[in-house]
């Protein structure tokens, strides 16, 4: 195995040896976009990025590599492969004469260089594809160089970063090629079952075979700006595509529109790409983060046993405006959150927030029903079956990488409509609770303002409840209890109290564990001071979560929510009834025997005075 060093040179060596190569061309001195100039641009010259119009011009495997490695940590691997020609394949030159002019123009065995390297001090497996080697098609050699790079991170016990630059599967090799597909998928899985981090970085272009193998199988999905990307390009849709099939959308096959629509996790400029990777190796990569005992309680509680406001007032203040919404205290309590992007199957919905971050040092997961009353996309929190399936997928990253979960609840219900029963809204809630309730590391729920019906609860299913002192969780509105009830919302404020949706009275009931104070006069009056107080409650339940063994902490919550609820038998109640009018008989009786023993003693003569 070469260390980077050695790459360089011998790239250097073979691009000095050929001048005609398209390698060897100088760069260009203006953008080929913007037709800005680019002499001397920093940006330019270190990450080929355009500084003007961040047009990102094609970079070499090497190169790439060079621009995440620590310096000289690299170490290829498997660089003496090289693709046979099985078909005896020919069209314009032979394919032995293609892969030898490719071998020779790019200084490559083949189109993906793959190997180790440390990042940020993190060690990892890479494998980057050469869009310049053949379109960085997937044949023979690539789909085994990459399933090689899946079992080397197994064995070693690293994450692999796949940086992905392609056509698709090498037609030169025929059904040969489209078979990598399913063997580059399987190594994939293996990876995903040792619950190692898999992060891929799609580039421009990534095309056919490639995206719909390995490269659309990782944890975490980065795109650079701009990048096409799509299963067929647009080129080969246009030509094999139905007379009658309907337009591509512009722009349909692009990084921005795969974020749109929730296949990407986040369009990141190369410039910012190694940090990016790094940070979240830092959260994913397996570790043994020690317990800690539970900090003491803050005396915060004082008071909470001053005159509370009715449950109408608490409604009032759990909706008002100015309320800190999920992403407010996810930003105070996780200062290096790093938020994910989409389902992966549909979309991504503003009104769930995702993401991964350290609270007091501790990787964390968390989901969030975002209401930020500013940003119409939100819908106030009202989620929709793709950001519930987004939930779900944070969710599986949790427990694959034993992160513990935590959910910030405020939401007036989730978001009914034809649009939405037509996606499942109903099977995705009821997905969250299931998932929810046997993921085996801690979870903590903590209602931040509303909580409304079954799209609050989808992610309140938690080892612990925790609700603020102001905020409300409740089957239905108290205007909705109202209108069915009474056929007019106006009675709510008076309906209110029966519901018992306060914190109180949940806490009594037995649906919430603890109740966080909030500063007086609401969350929204000092929203530090409310996070800080949510931080020592998170902080305090999540030491104690954390000394209990994963199998434990599912059979418990379990048990937690099976009890949830009285009830009794026919034989029970019958007795209860026949109990309670023995009660009353015993009652009424007493009042007699009271009423006739006065009656008495009035009748009996007074005892006579001393004189």
């Amino acid at each position: 195995m070469r260390n980077l060093t050695e790459l360089f040179a011998d790239w250097r060596h073979r691009r000095a040896a050929d001048p005609s190569s398209d390698t060897e061309r100088p760069p260009p001195r203006q953008c080929t976009r913007c037709t800005r100039a680019l002499d001397g641009a920093e940006l330019y010259e270190r990450w080929r990025v355009c500084p003007h119009c961040g047009y990102h011009y094609p970079l070499g495997a090497r190169e790439r590599i060079a621009a995440l490695a620590d310096p000289g940590s690299f170490r290829e691997t498997h660089a003496e492969l090289i693709s046979v020609d099985p078909l005896r394949f020919s069209d314009r030159m032979p394919y032995g004469v293609r892969l030898e002019e490719a071998q020779r123009r790019t200084g490559l065995s083949e189109a993906v260089v793959t190997g180790t390297l440390r990042l940020d001090g993190r060690p990892a497996v890479i494998a980057v594809l050469d869009f310049e080697f053949l379109g960085g098609s997937m044949g023979s050699v690539v789909g085994e160089k990459v399933a090689l790079a899946f079992e080397l991170a197994v064995r070693q016990r690293w994450p692999l970063i796949a940086v992905v630059g392609s056509g698709g599967a090498r037609m030169q090799e025929g059904m040969l090629s489209l078979m990598q597909m399913a063997k580059t998928a399987a190594a994939a899985q293996r990876l995903h079952a040792a619950r190692l981090p898999y992060i891929v970085v799609l580039t421009h272009p990534t095309t056919g075979g490639v995206f719909a193998s390995f490269a659309s199988l990782g944890d975490i999905h980065l795109a650079e700006p701009g990048a096409l990307i799509g299963f067929a390009g647009p080129r080969v849709r246009e030509q094999t595509a139905a007379a009658s099939a309907a337009p591509a959308a512009e722009r349909s096959h692009s990084a921005e529109f795969l974020l749109a629509h929730g296949f990407v996790d986040a369009v990141v400029p190369r410039a910012e790409l190694r940090p990016a990777l790094a940070a979240l190796l830092g959260l994913l990569a397996p570790a043994n983060h020690p317990r800690r005992e539970p900090p003491p309680a803050a005396d915060r509680t004082s008071h909470l046993d001053e005159p509370r406001p009715s449950a109408w007032e608490t409604v009032q203040l759990a909706r008002h405006p100015a309320r800190p919404t999920a992403l407010d205290y996810i930003r105070r309590l996780l200062p290096d959150f790093h938020e994910l992007h989409g389902d992966q199957a549909y979309g991504d919905d503003p009104a769930i927030v995702i993401g991964l971050g350290t609270l007091d040092g501790q990787p964390v997961a968390a989901i969030g029903l975002e209401r930020d009353p500013d940003d119409p996309r939100r819908r106030g929190g009202r989620a929709l079956p793709e950001g519930y399936r987004k939930a779900l997928r944070l969710m599986r990253l949790a427990a694959k990488f034993r992160l513990p979960l935590l959910t910030f609840v405020d939401t007036p219900g989730a978001e009914a409509g034809v649009e939405a029963e037509a996606r499942g809204l109903a099977f995705t809630i009821a997905s969250c609770l299931a998932r929810m309730v046997s993921l085996p590391v801690p979870t903590i729920a903590t209602v931040i303002g509303e909580g409304g019906s079954g799209g609050a609860l989808a992610l309140a299913v938690a080892d612990r409840v925790l609700m603020q002192e102001h905020a409300i969780f409740s089957v239905i509105s108290p205007e909705g209890a109202s209108a069915i009830l009474y056929r007019n919302a106006a009675q709510a404020p008076a309906l209110a109290p029966a519901l018992r949706i306060t914190a109180p009275d949940l806490q009594e009931l037995g649906i919430i564990d603890a109740i966080v104070p909030e500063p007086p006069g609401g969350a929204h009056t000092d929203p530090d001071a409310a996070a800080q107080a949510v931080r020592e409650a998170l902080v305090r339940e999540l030491a104690r979560l954390q000394a209990i063994p994963p199998g434990r902490l599912v059979r418990t919550r379990y048990r937690r929510y099976r009890r949830i609820g009285p009830y009794t038998s026919r034989r029970r109640a019958a007795i209860a009834r026949h109990l309670a009018q023995v009660q009353e008989t015993m009652h009424e009786l007493q009042e007699h025997l009271q009423h006739g023993f006065e009656r008495l003693r009035e009748r009996l003569p007074r005892p006579a005075t001393a004189p």
